[in-house]
């Protein structure tokens, strides 16, 4: 008997219809625990809360139950404070699938922001984990109605005068409030950014069109639920298409990441640059360096020795990664050409939280443009605004049903990046080629304006700074009318503990200088730096692995001043 082939027009009527279908997150959760129930969802990566998509609509229906009798509604806010896990996932559909406001926070939250959200946001439940307690205040706690262990769901704190059987739920609409985030990203000031039901589920749709997965694929969740980034493209995404998504139960060092890697075999990974240019710059390139015949290979035939690294690369993420995507920074555009080189499976997302995330994509299986963020998502209108006809330099307007609500009781701030006809105003600064390709330049906050009136990117001083030898990450700012760069160099390169020695200081000397007169050689005339200094300790950064700018505003280095530098400034 003949095999029956499918119809893919038939194939493509069921994602018409999924699309079409899921427009809250209720939706979603409907329809992905009835097509996929027997289908495991979420599990950890070496076992432990494994739930199957009917497992885990009981469970979170049981939840949601359990909140109500407690007088818990649709509209209140549920904040969640913990660190990746399957229940985190519980939790969050528990609060958004019945109309309530999930309020995630990062992990690595201190404990006064902690205390600022669940003031500001006026929650009256909080699922916490074991490891965050300590970030809960006794006067935090006395204002919550309930406090549950998101690893037990047991109620930790309990009142039997709330105890009210009067916590009444609804189906949430498209544009009713799903979520509340607060990021100060690189700023400072939190800001609390209101996704709507709709704002989710067509950033679902947007990743289906970039990516399509499927039931069979397996996805490993490395970076925080609670940012809008993992949340969306991963941890609801994987949801969304009936995949199972593993979650590492301790923080992704290398080597916990790659003992993953080998036992998940994923097929889909979203991460942040910072990881795979780790590979690459402490590891693939040092390998090459060293080995005489690879260095031979990487003169002679760099194809062939670049296509053997891209296999080796896959099997070393398991062996059978299709999409590995990078977001919430600028890929270093040396790493960028060397993954490029190795035809690598990776992809470019460029988004914001207040996007729900997904503005622009490049897809894995598209000619790669060096340093695009690719052209817009699926339904998202973009535009550059106030484009500069010298450089053709504008910043990114976006509009969709992607674009947030606004931010939570801060209508002023709203104002300054919603205007009246729905355009949300980035803040980032690109250019746009022929194809419809755009192209970040920096952030507009971040921009240094030149003695001659021209703008200084400071990202771009910085990819140069971090490609040289020994250097691990870097800061370039204004100080006193000049550039100055900050620049944390490897462990390896500088030994901290021989810091009072006069060798020391020449070493370091050295170095700085080494960086000066490389960067100073490599940028334009307006971008050269005028001094260099060393940081001891790595860079505060956000969830994403962007470097929070504001802190070092007004900072210094952390390298000591020579004694004998000391006794002239005396003399």
């Amino acid at each position: 008997m003949a095999k029956k082939i499918k119809s893919p027009y038939k194939a493509w009527r069921k994602y018409r219809n999924r699309e079409n279908t899921c427009t809250t997150l209720h939706k979603v959760f409907d329809y992905a625990t009835t097509h996929y129930a027997n289908r495991i969802a979420y599990q950890y990566v070496d076992g432990g809360q494994q739930y199957t998509y009917a497992d885990f609509r009981t469970k979170v229906e049981r939840l949601s139950q359990r909140m109500s009798r407690f007088g818990i509604k649709h509209g209140d806010r549920v904040a969640i404070l913990s660190q990746n896990m399957p229940n985190w996932v519980v939790a969050f559909f528990a609060a958004t699938a019945f109309g309530r406001i999930a309020v995630p926070m990062l992990p690595d939250s201190s404990q006064n922001e902690v205390s600022n959200i669940l003031t500001h946001s006026e929650s009256k439940v909080l699922f916490i984990s074991q490891r965050m307690m300590g970030k809960l205040t006794e006067e935090c706690r006395k204002k919550l109605t309930l406090v549950i262990d998101i690893e037990t769901f047991e109620f930790l704190k309990k009142d039997k005068e709330d105890f009210k059987c009067n916590g009444w739920v609804k189906d949430p609409l498209p544009d009713d409030l799903a979520c509340i985030i607060y990021t100060s990203g690189t700023t400072g000031k939190a800001k609390g950014v209101m996704l709507s039901h709709r704002n989710l589920s067509s950033n679902l749709a947007s990743a289906f069109k970039a990516k399509p997965a499927f039931k069979k694929d397996r996805f490993l969740s490395i970076l925080p639920a609670a940012h809008a980034y993992e949340m969306s493209v991963s941890t609801l995404y994987s949801f969304y298409v009936g995949a199972t998504c593993y979650t590492l139960q301790k923080p992704p060092t290398p080597t916990i990441l790659l003992g993953a890697m080998k036992t998940v075999k994923p097929t889909i990974v979203c991460s942040v640059p910072l990881i795979i240019e780790k590979v690459i710059k402490n590891s693939v390139w040092p390998t090459i360096r060293k080995s005489r015949v690879l260095s031979w290979a990487d003169r002679r035939i760099p194809h062939i020795l670049h296509w053997f690294i891209g296999r080796r690369m896959i099997q070393t993420f398991g062996g059978k990664l299709a999409f590995f995507g990078v977001g919430g920074a600028k890929l270093d555009p040396a790493v960028e050409q060397f993954l490029i080189d190795c035809h690598f499976p990776y992809a470019v997302g460029y988004g914001l939280t207040e996007t729900a995330p997904l503005v622009c994509n490049v897809m894995v299986d598209k000619k790669k443009h060096l340093g695009s963020i690719g052209p817009a998502s699926y339904r998202v209108d973009i535009r550059l605004d106030n484009v500069n006809p010298a450089n053709g330099e504008g910043e990114i307007v976006v509009r969709g049903d992607n674009v947030m609500l606004g931010y939570y009781k801060d209508p002023e701030r709203t104002l300054q990046v919603l205007d009246d006809e729905g355009w949300f105003h980035t803040n980032d600064v690109a250019t746009m080629d022929e194809n419809g390709l755009y192209y970040i330049k920096g952030r507009l906050n971040n921009t240094i304006l030149g003695p001659s009136g021209e703008n200084i990117y400071p990202e771009e001083i910085e990819q140069v700074i971090n490609n040289i030898e020994g250097v691990e990450e870097s800061l370039v700012m204004e100080r006193d009318g000049k550039l100055v760069a900050l620049v944390k160099f490897q462990d390896n390169a500088i030994d901290w503990n021989q810091e009072k020695e006069d060798k020391w200081f020449e070493e370091l000397d050295i170095r700085k200088k080494a960086v000066m007169d490389w960067v100073n050689k490599t940028v334009g005339k307006n971008s050269k730096i005028g001094e260099v200094e060393a940081m001891k300790e790595p860079f505060e950064k956000t969830a994403t692995q962007k470097i929070r700018r504001f802190k070092y505003k007004d900072s210094h280095g952390d390298e000591p001043q020579h004694p004998k530098e000391d006794k002239k400034k005396d003399e």
